[in-house]
C-alpha cells in the first residue's frame, strides 16, 4: 500500500531527477498518443492503468459491452456480431481463448509494445482471421525507442495506479544494420468501484528482447497479469436479485510468444509467430458465500505464418497458414462431447491489378480459406473482391470496392461444455458459418480521411446466450442477418483534429423454434451510434482529449432503463516548459448522470474522476 511519505517521495523524483541518465532525444509527449490516422482521442483510461484495449468502447469500429470497466470485463463486438465470434490477432497469430470469447481480451501486454489496432473485417477478415468469423482487431509488434516513463495516479473512490516501462536499445556486435532491445514494463492498480462491489485490483508484468535487422524484425515475449474485480449482477443480470449475486472475478493470465518478420523485394513479406497462453479464471457468484462451482483452466499452443509474395507488378498472392491445440481443466465444464480440439486454417487470395490509366488500376482478388478442427467437419470458403484504386496529384488516393467472403467459427466450451444451472451449455450446438457481402468507399489525405460501407452479413447457426422462462441464461443456436451502415472521417488542422463517425445496424433474427425472451448478446446491439474525437492544443504546454459516443441501443426486454446513452470521456494535459518531458493530468469519465446497461440486466458502471502525473525520459 502507497503511504503518504512513498508517494511524496515519487514525485520529488518526477519533478527533479532522472530516472536513468540518457543521451537520447526526449519524446515529444503532445504527439505521443496519435497515430498515423487516429479513431478515438484518449488512448489512456481514467480508472486503472494503459491496456492494449483502452479506449476501444469510443472505437467506431468496434462496439465494447463492458462489465464493470473495459479493462476488467470488455466484450469486443464488431459490425453487429458477438464477444464469440470476434478475435484478438498479435503478430500473424490470433490469441484465442477456448473456454469463452469473453476472455479473448485478457493480454498481458505493456501498450507501448504493441502498433495501433487495426480492425479486419470482409475479405480481409476471411483471409487473416483465425476462429472469428465476424472481425478480428490485429496488433503488430512496435520498434522499440529507447526510453520509458513512470506514471503515478489516483482518484475517488479509492483509484490509485501505478507505471514503470522502459527500453533499452543498441548496436549488435558494433554493428550498424542490427541493434537489439530489451523492454520492461510494470503496472498495478486498485479501486472501490465506481458503484457498490465493483471493486478492482490489478497487476501485470511484460517484458520482451527484440533484434532488428536490415529486413527482419524478431521478438521474445513474456507477460503475466492477475486481475480481481467484482460487480453486483455481473454475468446474471438482475435475474437472481433473491439470492444476492455479489459476483466477482479473479483471473491469472501468462503469455508466452515469439515473433519474427522479413521484408523482402518490393512489397513482400512473411511473419511467424508462436504462442503459448495459460489463463486461470475463478468466478464467484456470491463473493459473500465462495465455492469453487466455477474454477477453469485452459491452455492454448497456436504456430501460424502469414505473408504476401509478389511475382511482379501485376501479380500477387497472400497467404494465411495457422494451427492451434487447447485443452481445458474445469469444475463446470468436463460433460461436453470434449475437453481438448485442434484447429487448422489455411487461406490463399491470388491477386491480379490490372491497369487501366496511369495511377489507376483495377485488383481482381479470389481465393479461398479451409478450416477444420479434430472434432467437427471441415469447410472450405470462398474469398473475393474487385477494386478500384486511383493515386492523385494532390497526394491522395481513392479506392471502391466490393467483396464477398466466408468463414468458420468454432464454439468455445463455456456454450458446449455440458453444465446447467446459472449458466446452461448446450453440447448439440454445432459450428457458425458466416457470409459477407460488402461495398465500401475510402479517400485519404495527410490530412484528413473518409471510410463508408454497407455490408449484409448472414450468420447461420449463431451461438447466442437466451433467456427462456426461468432460467438464467443458455446458450442456442440462431440464424440471424444484419444489415449495416458505417462511415468514417477524420481532419487535422494542426492544433486540432477531429475524428467522427456513425454506424446504423438492423438485425433479423430466427431461433427456429423456440420462443424467447431475451437476448443477451446477438440482439444487444445499437440501431444508431455516433462517436466524436477532439484533440485540441490551445498553447504548446496544454492540450485537451475529449471522446463522446451517443447510441440508440435495440430494444432489450432484460435491459433496465433507457436504450439511449451519451458517454463521455475528458482529459486535460500540462506539460511545463520547465519540467522537460512531464505531464500533469486530470481525466473525468462518464460525467453525464444515467443508467445505460452495457449488458442488459447488468447495472452500468458510475463516473470517475482520476489525476497524476507521468514523467517520461
Amino acid at each position: 500500500m502507497l503511504t503518504k511519505g512513498k508517494i511524496i517521495a515519487y514525485i520529488y523524483i518526477i519533478l527533479y531527477q532522472p530516472i536513468w541518465s540518457s543521451e537520447q532525444p526526449v519524446p515529444n509527449l503532445l504527439r505521443a498518443i496519435e497515430a498515423i490516422e487516429p479513431k478515438t482521442a484518449n488512448t489512456r483510461p481514467v480508472a486503472t492503468y494503459e491496456t492494449p484495449i483502452s479506449n476501444l468502447d469510443f472505437d467506431p469500429r468496434v462496439d465494447m459491452q463492458a462489465r464493470n470497466m473495459a479493462e476488467a470485463q470488455g466484450d469486443l463486438s464488431i459490425r453487429g456480431g458477438t464477444f464469440e465470434n470476434t478475435g484478438i490477432q498479435v503478430g500473424s497469430a490470433t490469441i484465442m481463448d477456448p473456454q469463452t470469447g469473453h476472455y479473448t481480451t485478457e493480454l498481458p501486454i505493456a501498450p507501448e509494445m504493441l502498433g495501433e489496432p487495426k480492425v479486419l473485417t470482409g475479405a480481409v477478415n476471411a483471409l487473416l482471421g483465425f476462429n472469428s468469423s465476424v472481425g478480428t482487431v490485429s496488433y503488430s509488434w512496435s520498434e522499440m525507442t529507447y526510453g520509458g516513463s513512470l506514471t503515478l495516479g489516483g482518484g475517488d473512490h479509492d483509484l490509485n495506479f501505478q507505471r514503470l516501462h522502459n527500453a533499452w536499445t543498441g548496436s549488435y556486435n558494433d554493428s550498424k544494420d542490427w541493434t537489439w532491445g530489451a523492454e520492461i514494463e510494470g503496472s498495478r492498480s486498485e479501486s472501490d468501484g465506481t458503484i457498490p462491489f465493483s471493486d478492482h485490483t490489478f497487476n501485470r508484468t511484460s517484458g520482451r528482447i527484440q533484434f532488428i535487422g536490415p529486413d527482419s524484425q524478431t521478438d521474445l515475449f513474456a507477460g503475466y497479469q492477475h486481475k480481481k474485480f467484482g460487480q453486483y449482477g455481473m454475468y446474471t443480470g438482475d435475474l437472481y436479485t433473491a439470492f444476492n449475486p455479489y459476483e466477482f472475478e479473479n483471473i491469472k493470465t501468462r503469455l508466452f510468444l515469439f515473433n519474427h518478420r522479413v521484408d523482402y523485394g518490393n512489397d513482400s513479406l512473411w511473419e511467424v509467430t508462436s504462442y503459448h497462453r495459460r489463463n486461470n479464471d475463478h468466478y464467484y457468484f456470491n463473493r459473500f458465500a465462495p465455492d469453487d462451482r466455477f474454477v477453469h483452466e485452459s491452455k492454448v499452443n497456436a504456430l501460424s505464418i502469414s505473408g504476401l509474395h509478389e511475382f511482379d507488378s501485376q501479380f500477387t498472392i497472400s497467404y494465411a497458414i495457422q494451427s492451434a491445440s487447447d485443452e481445458i481443466e474445469s469444475t463446470a465444464l468436463m460433460n461436453g462431447p470434449f475437453t481438448n480440439r485442434n484447429y487448422h486454417k489455411i487461406s490463399l487470395l491470388p491477386e491480379y491489378r490490372y491497369e487501366i490509366a496511369k495511377d489507376e488500376d483495377i485488383i481482381f482478388k479470389a481465393g479461398a480459406s479451409w478450416e477444420d478442427t479434430n472434432r467437427n467437419k471441415g469447410r472450405v470458403s470462398p474469398i473475393a473482391e474487385i477494386s478500384r484504386l486511383k493515386e492523385m496529384n494532390s497526394g491522395s488516393s481513392e479506392k471502391i470496392y466490393i467483396s464477398y467472403a466466408e468463414s468458420v467459427q468454432f464454439i468455445g466450451y463455456g456454450a458446449i461444455g455440458g453444465i446447467g444451472g446459472l449458466f446452461q451449455s448446450n453440447p448439440n450446438l454445432t459450428k457458425e458459418t458466416s457470409r459477407n457481402l460488402e461495398v465500401g468507399y475510402q479517400l485519404e489525405n495527410k490530412l484528413w480521411t473518409l471510410h463508408g460501407a454497407a455490408f449484409h452479413r448472414r450468420d447461420d447457426d449463431l451461438a447466442d446466450w437466451t433467456y427462456v422462462g426461468t432460467a438464467a441464461r443458455s446458450a442456442e443456436n440462431l440464424d440471424l442477418e444484419t444489415f449495416g451502415v458505417e462511415f468514417l472521417a477524420s481532419r487535422d488542422w494542426g492544433s486540432l483534429q477531429v475524428m467522427l463517425s456513425y454506424g446504423y445496424l438492423s438485425k433479423k433474427e430466427d431461433y427456429g423454434n423456440l420462443i424467447i425472451d431475451g437476448s443477451f448478446y446477438a440482439l444487444n446491439f445499437p440501431k444508431h451510434r455516433f462517436t466524436l474525437g477532439v484533440i485540441w492544443d490551445p498553447v504548446d504546454s496544454f492540450q485537451i482529449r475529449v471522446d463522446n459516443e451517443w447510441r440508440d441501443q435495440h430494444n432489450n426486454s432484460l435491459r433496465k432503463g433507457p436504450n439511449e446513452s451519451l458517454y463521455s470521456h475528458l482529459v486535460a494535459s500540462y506539460y511545463p516548459s520547465n519540467l522537460n518531458a512531464l505531464e500533469i493530468f486530470l481525466a473525468y469519465d462518464k460525467p453525464w448522470d444515467e443508467d445505460f446497461q452495457d449488458i442488459p440486466g447488468t447495472p452500468g458502471r458510475g463516473d470517475q474522476f482520476s489525476f497524476g502525473v507521468s514523467k517520461s525520459w
